[in-house]
């Protein structure tokens, strides 16, 4: 596991080739299907020598709770073993993995940090500006609560800033059985959050390159789509929705697309701060050649 754009893919293909294994993919932007370029899908050549399980199981107009993917995470795992391979579960969501190993988390605590931005903001904006951002990133808890209640407002923020995940999302999901199957919890951690943050910038200019916006415009035309759908929720298909609609011009798309890249990391990072009992890795300093080699010897230390 690891914040978008540190590699996880290109080191999960290399440790097949190593390792009688098969890999699951923990992405939340993967399953569905036609959004290829956005969520930055492993390329057919690799797929072909690194299949993944759980790509392309929901259309865009479709959802997948936490409780579903622990439900066929729980299978793959039982069927991959049944072939003597290990389960190799690779990507950036980190609340499907710890939910998977140790069940449903509470909801984090409160951020002082984060409460003194929000009371910052309501002093100089008023707390409208804030519940129209609630509405803007979780419409169902904007609903529910009321526009002058400044404490839930907040909260709802807070967790989503926290979590990445909405809390309208987090009151719907049903707590998952936990897999107490022994794993080995691998984080990748960049060292140079500078160098990762080029790599964010680079790679969403080689998306749009790829014809980035022209996947959202086929998307729109094949799949009845609205921009709150959890699909068009995802990092970047949300900025060109707005810019296909006339709401920003390119180059804020390209500047919010590329900042909420950045934040996502961020989040990524923290969770994996306090995932439990994991082996942390730096692939900036590290070679594939080498971290196949030290997940190796982890196998071997557990007998798997």
């Amino acid at each position: 596991m690891g914040p978008t754009a540190s590699g996880k893919t290109d080191l999960a293909a290399s440790l097949v080739e190593s390792i009688p294994s098969e890999i699951i993919s923990v992405d939340s932007a993967m399953i569905y299907r036609d959004m290829d370029i956005g969520t930055a899908k492993p390329p057919a050549e690799v797929l072909a020598k690194a299949p993944h399980h759980l790509i392309d199981i929901r259309n865009p107009n479709q959802s997948y709770s936490v409780a579903e993917f622990c439900q066929d995470a729980n299978r793959l795992i039982k069927e991959i073993h049944a072939r003597d391979r290990v389960p190799l579960l690779v990507g950036g969501t980190i609340m499907y993995f710890h939910s998977l190993q140790f069940g449903l988390s509470e909801l984090p605590p409160a951020n002082p940090k984060l409460r003194e931005q929000f009371d910052q903001l309501v002093a100089q904006q008023g707390i409208e500006t804030l519940h129209q951002e609630l509405a803007n990133i979780d419409p169902e808890s904007a609903t529910r609560i009321h526009p002058h209640d400044p404490q839930r407002i907040q909260r709802a923020l807070e967790v989503y800033q926290l979590t990445g995940v909405k809390l309208s999302a987090w009151h719907q999901m049903k707590v998952p059985t936990p897999n107490r199957a022994a794993a080995i919890s691998i984080g990748l951690f960049p060292g140079d959050r500078a160098l990762l943050h080029r790599r964010i910038a680079t790679r969403f200019k080689q998306m749009l390159k790829a014809g980035f916006i022209d996947e959202l415009k086929t998307l729109r035309e094949k799949w009845q789509l609205s921009a709150e759908m959890p699909a068009m929720r995802c990092i970047g298909y949300r900025q060109i929705w707005a810019y296909l609609d006339e709401q920003i011009s390119y180059q804020l798309m390209c500047d919010q697309a590329i900042a909420a890249t950045r934040q996502l990391a961020k989040r990524q990072l923290t969770w994996l701060r306090h995932y439990p009992e994991i082996l942390r890795i730096d692939p900036n300093t590290c070679t594939t050649t080498e971290i196949t080699r030290e997940i190796t010897c982890q196998l071997q230390r557990t007998n798997w």
